[in-house]
């Protein structure tokens, strides 16, 4: 056996499996298989659940330090295949971001995660050179925008976190945080104070009016209001599964259909409902360990770009989940974030095996003599 394989991390692989699987039966709850038999979306998630395996385990055995080298190439990539989307893509209620059959505005967390960690151990030393942060954010920038015009705003809202997470790994200078808090807190108070007053004149120049009325309903969060239905079924929902939930297939919002996209956006809902406090918990320690164990690939790991990679992942991991349950709470707007490894969907599930495959591949490397 290669001394190499010694240092695969068994305990984030089978957290990984666990966690899946585990999402795998609540979406076959969410989809209602004890009525309407097992098909369409619960096979699907299987098929690529064993897919996703196929390509983690690519990824692991794939140096990623000669995978990096191609970074360029693969943003040019991935500015290609989202122009695509635009151009050709297919659309549904008004939205486009398939094709091929896949999401690339989810592949572009893997191409940006890779790029930037390329670029920033390339310019370590010069991270905090005006003239290197400013392309850098333009790189970012491209994506984004082309993102958001799909519209996904979920997935642009990653890709930012994914930039201020590797630049803050990468060693920016305290002063440059300082400026923009100091610029962005001011925005941020004149945007919430427009939204209060129910204009949304500045959002109004960024997002499309069912995000702008996404931010309303949540600023308003009146029950009554239609608009407010599936936030509010949501919250009853994790709060009638009390501390051990009603049992698999038995929760009664979810099988009665009051909680629509169960089975992605709201999975932790019916998570909530048929597996209680516990449940939910358990959900959140498992997805602790697998982003703790992350973090610890990244501070051990042989090179720069490696900790960069698997940073940038511990880091996406972390904000969808915090995102994906903040908005199924009612303590965030909506804004359509799937739960990694647990919500449905193809594109997702990818990308979250890909990127594991990649962290799994920094902890195989030679790790760091701390002597």
């Amino acid at each position: 056996m290669n001394k190499r394989q010694y240092n695969i991390d068994f305990v984030l692989i089978l957290c990984v499996i666990a966690m899946s699987i585990f999402g795998i039966i609540i979406i076959g709850s969410a989809t209602r298989i004890n009525v309407n038999g097992i098909e369409g979306n619960f096979i699907s998630q299987i098929l690529w659940f064993i897919s996703g395996l196929v390509l983690m385990a690519v990824f692991v055995l794939w140096d990623y330090r000669k995978f990096s080298r191609l970074y360029i190439g693969l943003y040019i990539l991935n500015i290609a295949l989202l122009v695509l989307v635009l151009t050709n893509g297919r659309s549904v209620q008004n939205v486009q971001r398939w094709i091929f059959g896949i999401q690339p505005s989810e592949f572009a967390k893997i191409f940006i995660i890779i790029y930037l960690a390329k670029f920033i151990d390339k310019f370590h030393k010069k991270i905090n050179n005006i003239s290197i942060m400013i392309f850098a954010s333009l790189s970012v920038l491209i994506p984004v925008v082309l993102i958001m015009k799909q519209p996904s705003l979920s997935a642009s809202l990653v890709l930012i976190a994914i930039f201020l997470i590797e630049m803050f790994i990468g060693d920016i200078s305290g002063k440059y945080i300082k400026i923009a808090l100091l610029i962005f807190i001011p925005i941020a108070v004149i945007v919430l104070f427009d939204v209060f007053k129910n204009e949304c004149r500045i959002l109004d120049v960024f997002l499309n009016d069912y995000q702008i009325k996404r931010i309303t309903d949540y600023v308003n969060s009146d029950f009554s209001n239609p608009d407010y239905y599936q936030t509010k079924n949501s919250i009853w929902a994790i709060g009638s599964g009390q501390l051990t939930g009603k049992g698999l297939f038995k929760g009664t919002i979810n099988q009665l259909s009051y909680l629509p996209y169960s089975h992605n956006d709201f999975i932790f809902s019916v998570v909530g409902e048929e597996f209680g406090f516990v449940g939910c918990t358990a959900v959140l320690i498992v997805m602790f360990i697998i982003i703790s164990r992350c973090v610890n690939i990244a501070v051990n790991s042989e090179d720069f770009t490696g900790t960069l990679i698997a940073g940038g992942v511990a880091g996406m991991l972390a904000f969808q989940t915090f995102v994906n349950i903040g908005v199924a709470t009612g303590l965030l707007p909506n804004t359509g974030m799937p739960f990694p490894f647990l919500s449905y969907g193809g594109s997702s599930m990818w990308v979250n095996m890909i990127a594991i495959g990649l962290v799994l591949n920094v902890g195989i490397r030679k790790q760091k003599n701390i002597f």
